[in-house]
């Protein structure tokens, strides 16, 4: 966490974009809330929120949480286990600033430039195949339906994600799909995903299952 908060307030600062970080700490038994409540005490309450609730609620009901106590109108979701650098931010906010103006800018791990490192052949095979099927079925126009590094019009996200049902691989598939269909405008930024340097991932067979149940729900209802 440190690590991260450095490398978004270092990115950040040098590139003249103004910033407050959100975090959604649910009890976490690895000492977050130590770490988070620290950096706040170097940087101050104006860089550093924390929201602080007891148990796992779900991915979908941190991104609330986090939405409620923003101040901007526009939002950064990343993942804080070094796998987003920071340093793609600058080219998104300038893409949302250009002249297209989208709602959305995601980073994209599979367009020209982008990327990933560290992952197993494995891992990489089920990545790609399971963007390619959510292409392939839902046709979004997305290369990376999958991704989760994305920066949002305070507007977009809060209007898209009291509708998605998804839970865990499926999730940030349909919070795209869902603003698609709602006619938001989506625009791309390559980035390089880089594997958690701490940790070790999620995925699993029960994931892969719950992918596929939101895919075919997705399919039928959009």
């Amino acid at each position: 966490l440190p690590i991260i908060f450095h490398l978004i307030d270092s990115t950040l600062t040098s590139a003249g974009l103004a910033y407050e970080v959100v975090i959604v700490e649910d009890s976490s038994p690895d000492g977050t809330l130590a770490v988070a409540e620290s950096l706040r005490s170097v940087y101050g309450p104006a860089k550093l929120k924390i929201i602080t609730r007891r148990g796992k609620l779900g991915l979908g009901s941190a991104y609330g949480a986090g939405l409620a106590a923003v101040a901007g109108d526009r939002v950064v979701l990343m993942d804080a286990d070094l796998s987003h650098h920071p340093k793609f931010i600058p080219a998104m906010a300038a893409l949302m600033d250009g002249p297209d103006r989208p709602d959305v800018v995601t980073g994209t791990r599979y367009a020209a430039g982008g990327g990933v490192s560290g992952w197993s052949l494995r891992r990489k095979l089920t990545s790609r195949g399971a963007n390619f099927l959510a292409g392939f079925l839902l046709g979004s126009g997305v290369s990376d339906l999958t991704g989760s590094f994305r920066l949002y019009t305070r507007a977009a996200i809060s209007d898209v994600l009291p509708r998605v049902e998804s839970k865990g691989y499926a999730f940030q598939m349909e919070v795209m799909i869902r603003a698609v269909d709602a006619g938001y405008k989506v625009r791309e930024v390559p980035i390089t995903f880089v594997d958690r340097v701490y940790g070790s991932s999620k995925l699993g067979s029960g994931e892969i299952v719950g992918f596929l149940k939101g895919l075919l729900n997705l399919f039928f209802t959009t």
